[in-house]
């Protein structure tokens, strides 16, 4: 039996779908049925950006104060309902006691991060040829925003997608991944919603897994929306980027990453084992910037090895709900099969499993380039260590991807670091610490395959804001006719 019934959420308030449809939010875990969910379709997503554009012009108007004040009783609020985030997100996602309270720290962060931005300069004054004139360069919201959120990471993911459009003075119409749609958008809606956010400011549309590319197509299209945010896999992104594109809207997408992580023939083996376990089987490996491939020096890789493969072999797997449990389950079938595929294949043309390989957390070394695992972003619980002679071949293998999200580099030499993190074509590099690190003030995106733009602090107010130039002039102008 379901354990709730959850609707859309529409100028402030839960409506049923436009035709009455429901669909299935399933436990991860047990397969049963978490919740019932408004099916929405493109009838829906109208009413939604009818909502969100009638709520514009006075949100955009909104004192700096007034929007702070808004967002820091969110932050507080989200903060409270951590035991709610915690039994929310291990009956939805699957996702283990521990990645819950993670994900409302940072998003309360988030959001406060975004309440600190809204009163960051607005514009700037510029030089001109004209005598006496004032010439401005001013931002201003944008209108709609579009907003995805994905199922991996739900609160901090669906709070990024809104909080920073929101403090720019935009609105928003909220689409959740169909593995989530109370984690990753229903339930910021109903923490801003009780902080104070007025009708209309964030939609949220939630929708049965058949409709989602309808409802998407139906929500970026929507000439009223101006702009795009988009977290989630790099093929359904660049189908996202594509389609805002082509009716010439911005888009922000950050998209998956084929990670690595160098252990330096310098690097205190014992802390790299911990920093490695951590970066590939931190939310059973399904996070953007999880570590899929470890490259380690030849002189310590067997030793690096082996203890990797003993303290993963030692890690607790199974009932999300359970405290002790450090690795839950992928979110799905079909996401199990294709990583188990993955490691099959590789086993069958010569790699080795070290640790797991039978459906629990797994390490293989022995991977060559001709294998599959070796270039295709694994995302669930499975790392494959590789052994390099020297630097130059660990840049060349982090580099031999199509990604460019993030990286780590364990060493004892902080400028050794410093110097091949320079090298290493990725949006984001940690030198001295794993590839799994996000900071709401830092800019937080990738390059190549793993998107573009930038979510975060100032970059994130300056994506979801349009920059005009405004001229007052000082003395009456002479035309030449």
């Amino acid at each position: 039996m379901a354990s709730k019934t959850r609707e859309l959420f529409i100028g402030g308030e839960s409506v049923p779908a436009a035709d009455g449809r429901t669909t299935d939010d399933l436990n991860p875990f047990t397969g049963e049925v978490h919740a019932v969910v408004a099916a929405g379709g493109a009838a829906d997503v109208t009413r939604a950006v009818d909502a969100a554009q009638a709520a514009f012009a006075d949100w955009s108007a909104t004192s700096p104060s007034v929007r702070r004040g808004i967002l820091l009783r969110a932050a507080d609020g989200l903060e409270a309902r951590t035991p709610d985030a915690i039994a929310i997100m291990a009956g939805e996602v699957g996702g283990v006691a521990g990645w819950a309270g993670f994900n409302i720290m940072l998003a309360a962060n988030v959001l406060r991060e975004a309440a600190a931005a809204v009163t960051q300069p607005v514009g700037e004054v510029l030089t001109t040829e004209t005598p006496g004139q004032l010439s401005l360069a001013v931002r201003e919201p944008l209108g709609v925003v579009a907003a995805f959120a994905p199922w991996n990471a739900p609160i901090i993911l669906s709070t990024r997608a809104v909080a920073a459009p929101i403090a720019a003075g935009n609105t928003v119409v909220l689409k959740p991944s169909e593995e989530a749609p109370i984690a990753a958008g229903l339930f910021i809606a109903e923490v801003l919603h009780e902080a104070g956010l007025p009708p209309g400011v964030l939609n949220v549309v939630t929708n049965a897994p058949d409709d989602a590319a309808s409802v998407a197509n139906a929500l970026i299209t929507d000439p009223r929306v101006r702009a795009v945010n988009f977290t989630g896999s790099t093929e359904v992104g660049r189908i996202v980027g594509t389609l805002a594109a082509q009716h010439l809207k911005p888009c922000v997408l950050e998209l998956g990453g084929k990670n690595s992580l160098l252990v330096l023939d310098d690097a205190d083996l014992d802390y790299a084992v911990d920093a490695a376990t951590f970066a590939a089987f931190y939310n059973a490996g399904q996070i953007c910037m999880s570590a899929d491939r470890v490259l380690v020096h030849e002189t310590v890789a067997e030793e690096f090895t082996a203890k990797l493969a003993a303290k993963v072999s030692s890690l607790p797997h199974g009932d999300p709900a359970d405290p002790s449990t450090a690795i839950g389950p992928v979110i799905n079938q079909r996401a199990a099969d294709r990583v188990a595929t993955l490691i099959t294949e590789a086993v069958e043309s010569g790699a080795r499993v070290r640790a797991g390989g039978d459906g629990t957390a797994t390490v293989l070394d022995g991977v060559t380039p001709a294998m599959r695992i070796f270039h295709e972003e694994i995302f669930g619980p499975a790392v494959v260590v590789t052994t390099v002679a020297d630097d130059d071949e660990a840049v060349a293998i982090a580099n031999d991807t199509e990604h460019g999200l993030t990286a780590g580099v364990i060493t004892e030499d902080p400028q050794r670091g410093l110097n091949l993190a320079r090298r290493i074509r990725t949006g984001i590099v940690h030198v001295g610490n794993q590839t799994v690190d996000d900071e709401p003030q830092a800019p937080f995106g990738g390059v190549k395959a793993s998107g573009y733009g930038r979510f975060g602090g100032r970059w994130g107010i300056e994506a979801f804001s349009a920059t005009r130039w405004v001229t007052v002039a000082g003395q009456p102008n002479h035309f030449p006719f």
